[in-house]
């Protein structure tokens, strides 16, 4: 499948890759930022966004759809930024292409996920709806955040409930949730059913990795997100208290530093196929 491709920037290709429910647009945070020194690409998997279709696939589509878009883009190397289930497809195109990938930055996923969410409860549906409704017709409003949002699934999802952050909900996520298909919720759902896990293979990889995890990310757990980094050969580890899942959106300025450190420290990852 052809997908839709948000491309910014110019300069050394870095890959995007969001997560669920996603867009290539949810990874403003990274994209506006990195896109002022590389070329940033960051597609809408099949079934997200604007790359809708309406046939049932199985996760591994997803990789040879970016295959595609390397070889569309001419990109015979590049650097993998994988959020969530971005980041375990990220993985994935690591141990298949090796020689396309230089690097790995990882956020908030695992090579084994797991998680340790509380079940859901219908007032946690009620005010997640009712929170969301009125974030997105005003954003970050304290009294919603007060009244509803502390109370909802949202608390979950973000432990830094600022105005910035809702603001971040807004404009991304509620899209992202909005254009997320049933036919990419039933193929994530059926391979975490057969139980995911790639820990085994991954002293394959060698590409330097940076992995970087939400102390109270109860969706895909720190622990589960360290799990993997034992098992990478070179990889360097950011674990960032009082932040969850969506921790990009909680603490940019501070995520996107620790990027800009990371590739400044690995220069060799940036340089195009000899």
């Amino acid at each position: 499948m052809k997908l839709n491709v948000l491309v910014e920037g110019e300069g050394f290709p870095i890959l995007c890759l969001h997560g669920h429910p996603g867009a290539g647009r949810s990874l403003s945070v990274f994209t506006q930022h990195l896109s002022k020194r590389f070329r940033t690409i960051a597609p809408d998997l099949r079934g997200y966004g604007n790359s809708q279709t309406q046939q049932d696939f199985l996760m591994i589509d997803h990789l040879t759809d970016l295959e595609e878009v390397l070889d569309r883009y001419n990109i015979s190397r590049c650097i993998v930024l994988g959020w969530s289930l971005g980041g375990i497809l990220a993985i994935e195109l690591a141990l298949k292409h090796p020689d396309r990938i230089s690097g790995l930055i990882l956020v908030a996923t695992s090579a084994r996920p797991w998680g340790d969410h509380p079940p859901i409860s219908l007032q946690d549906n009620v005010f997640t709806g009712i929170a969301a409704i009125l974030n997105r017709l005003q954003p970050g409003w304290g009294w919603n955040i007060e009244t509803f949002g502390k109370r909802s699934l949202f608390r979950h999802l973000v432990q830094q409930q600022t105005p910035a952050t809702y603001e971040y909900l807004a404009n991304e996520a509620v899209y992202a949730y909005l254009r997320t298909s049933g036919a990419a919720t039933r193929a994530l759902s059926l391979a975490l059913k057969r139980g995911y896990n790639r820990l085994p293979e991954l002293e394959k990889i060698q590409c330097p990795c940076l992995v970087m995890a939400g102390e109270k990310d109860r969706h895909i757990t720190a622990a589960s997100s360290l799990e993997m980094v034992r098992s990478l050969s070179n990889c360097e580890w950011y674990c960032y208290p009082d932040t969850a899942h969506l921790l990009p959106w909680e603490i940019p300025q501070q995520i996107l530093g620790d990027i800009d450190r990371w590739l400044t420290n690995h220069p060799d990852i940036t340089q195009p196929a000899k």
